[in-house]
């Protein structure tokens, strides 16, 4: 992952990220109690991999999930 820095003031520069943390925080992480590390990321790592980018409907991308909408434009 390439840090992203931008020009000074530029309020938009991360927030597709900002939007991503906290859907993370409020959706799973906020309310589950982990016991180690190792759990965490790897509950973490499932929320993302299972149900954000394969199930979760995105609005910014026509409702469709992540893993939908980069088929459709594999095809296209």
């Amino acid at each position: 992952m390439m840090c992203s820095m931008s020009r000074k003031g530029n309020c938009y520069d991360n927030a597709v990220m900002e939007s991503f943390f906290h859907t993370l925080k409020v959706e799973r992480a906020d309310w589950k109690k982990y016991r180690t590390k190792q759990e965490a990321a790897e509950d973490l790592n499932w929320w993302i991999e299972v149900w954000y980018n394969r199930r979760r409907l995105h609005s910014s991308i026509g409702y469709k999930s992540p893993v939908e909408y980069g088929l459709e434009k594999k095809v296209a």
